[in-house]
């Protein structure tokens, strides 16, 4: 293409404008229509620079989720075993206690006055056993001189006896009394720490009422309910984990109790497993649980290396293509379950494949893609000199 430009002034301002036409008619005459951008001839795409890994059997946890109940083996519960007024409370929330120690006082003012009743009537017996004790004495020497007959003698004998037994009904009165009298003072049974404390002072109290709890940090376990459908797979000695609110592991257990029967209430499978003396729990807390049912080898993908178009999830593969160039290969997936940040895959890959865990957002299928390890820095190939012109 050739320009013809007739220059008909000779002012400054007219030569500085042609010129700037010339440039331009100059440059569209040297890159014949070819967009800008984009490689000459004999040029090849661009790389997109991407990070892969190699697909890896490791062990992969059949596990399900269950809210589990921390028990104590050591949890008393505390319970009068008399009616009454409480009068007086020796501890508090919170508060250690040992074996024997007094929680709290029950109004004993009447069973006072029935072991006072009864120490009034040992006395009277005690004087009769004396009596009867002086008559036999006198009744043995008047027999012995033949004073009087045999048959009051015996008579005086049986009225020894009789007293004596009398006597000994009372005693046994009086003990069960005074056990009854104590039941008043209510004492920790166990050593250990007193829970809440929901009686006061004045209230009146049965013996169903509940007026404390004693529990001790040590023997604390896992109380789990298993669905029953679920529960065919269970056995002593399967994996427990307590997990925390971001889903990591605080602590680990193992099944060392399954009930024989169902809970009618829940139709569940009561599971437990006991818990390390320093575990940072307490008794009647509600703790997330990872219960493991099996452990074999599988394949997993991080969630990042995965899309879901329609419903159907994919993953980029770093393949092979033709001339010997590096591409990204689509292929549909099928997943499993979240452990932590992967996915659990279920079919669609195979050991030893390359698999893109970055930068899927801006590739496609049979893209040319450049590989490099994670954490390496991908930077995008240019494409081959074409040619520096005609």
């Amino acid at each position: 293409m050739r320009a013809f430009i007739t220059i008909s002034g000779t002012s400054c301002a007219s030569r500085a404008v042609l010129g700037l036409a010339l440039i331009v008619a100059s440059a569209g005459c040297g890159n014949d229509g070819a967009p800008a951008g984009a490689p000459g001839p004999g040029g090849a795409a661009m790389a997109m620079g991407v990070e892969a890994i190699p697909l890896t059997a490791k062990p992969v946890e059949r596990t399900s989720e269950y809210i589990a109940t921390v028990r104590s083996r050591r949890s008393t519960t505390i319970q009068p075993q008399v009616e009454g007024f409480v009068t007086r409370i020796n501890t508090q929330p919170g508060q250690r206690v040992r074996t024997g120690a007094v929680l709290m006082e029950i109004d004993s003012g009447r069973q006072q006055a029935a072991v006072a009743g009864l120490e009034s009537v040992r006395a009277a017996r005690e004087a009769d056993v004396q009596y009867a004790r002086q008559q036999a004495d006198r009744m043995k020497k008047l027999y012995e001189a033949g004073a009087v007959s045999q048959q009051e003698f015996e008579q005086a004998a049986t009225a020894v006896q009789t007293t004596q037994a009398q006597l000994r009904t009372v005693d046994a009165q009086i003990r069960e009394q005074r056990v009854e009298l104590a039941y008043h003072r209510v004492t920790a049974p166990t050593a250990g720490i007193v829970g809440d404390i929901p009686v006061r002072v004045g209230d009146r109290v049965t013996r169903g009422t509940v007026l404390t709890t004693i529990d001790e940090a040590a023997g604390l376990e896992l109380y789990i309910n298993v669905p029953v459908g679920q529960a065919t797979g269970l056995k002593p000695g399967m994996l427990v984990r307590v997990m925390d609110d971001t889903g990591q592991p605080i602590a680990t257990s193992e099944v060392n109790f399954i009930s024989p029967s169902v809970d009618p209430s829940t139709q569940s499978v009561l599971v437990k497993a006991p818990l390390q003396s320093n575990a940072p729990f307490r008794s009647d807390q509600f703790v997330r649980t990872h219960l493991v049912w099996t452990s074999a080898p599988g394949l997993t993908v991080p969630i990042v290396s995965v899309v879901r178009i329609n419903g159907q999830y994919f993953a980029y593969l770093v393949e092979t293509g033709e001339g010997g160039t590096t591409i990204a290969r689509q292929r549909p997936v099928q997943l499993g379950p979240v452990i932590g940040n992967d996915y659990v895959v279920l079919g669609g890959l195979k050991e030893g494949e390359q698999l893109i865990v970055s930068g899927i957002q801006k590739i496609g299928d049979g893209m040319p893609v450049k590989a490099v390890p994670p954490g390496a820095t991908a930077a995008q190939t240019p494409p081959p000199a074409g040619g520096e012109g005609r």
